[in-house]
């Protein structure tokens, strides 16, 4: 095989990638569009405009996420995402839900968060953050979270982010 055939494979093997890399985003501009609205906050109140239930469940019913989650540690849910999807221009790698369904010793503070691998800078992240009462770790160590949790998978290295849009989150920007 020539180089110039090597060459002409690559790039299309390159586009090819990166247009299926993007058609999640073409194929299911709702299920980010939920998520967003689980985490942004009613003005003048500690509430959640959109519920993360159904955002999640959107995610199921899509298969980026199963239908149980990868595990449940205290009152939250963590979802690790089985195919590529984007969170505002990052790759989202983990969902989860913070709910009680039955008391079991302490401090519930319902709400969503997403960790992503984080693509470029996290401006957008930082000001969503700050506008929504939201709080943004970064950088996460995602091995350490997951382990934290309970949760035996494989990550790729890379720069992480976590943003948390739960009660306390809102609570504490009040004060």
């Amino acid at each position: 095989m020539s180089d110039w055939s090597r060459t002409r494979r690559l790039i299309g093997a390159l586009l090819l990638a990166a247009s299926c890399a993007s058609a999640y985003t073409v194929a299911y501009p709702g299920l980010e569009m939920g998520l967003l609205h689980a985490l942004h906050l009613k003005k003048g109140t500690t509430d959640r405009v959109g519920t993360s239930g159904k955002a999640i469940q959107a995610y199921m019913r899509e298969g980026f996420i199963g239908k149980q989650p990868d595990q449940r540690f205290d009152y939250t849910d963590y979802y690790l995402l089985k195919k590529p999807a984007s969170f505002m221009g990052h790759e989202l790698v983990l969902i989860e839900e913070e709910y009680i369904t039955q008391y079991i010793g302490c401090c519930v503070s319902s709400g969503v968060g997403v960790t992503v691998k984080v693509r470029g800078n996290t401006q957008k992240l930082q000001a969503f953050a700050r506008a929504q009462c939201c709080t943004l770790t970064d950088p996460v160590d995602i091995r350490h979270a997951l382990s934290d949790v309970a949760i035996k998978t494989r990550v790729a290295k890379g720069h992480y982010a976590s943003l948390s849009c739960r009660e306390r989150d809102a609570e504490r920007e009040e004060q």
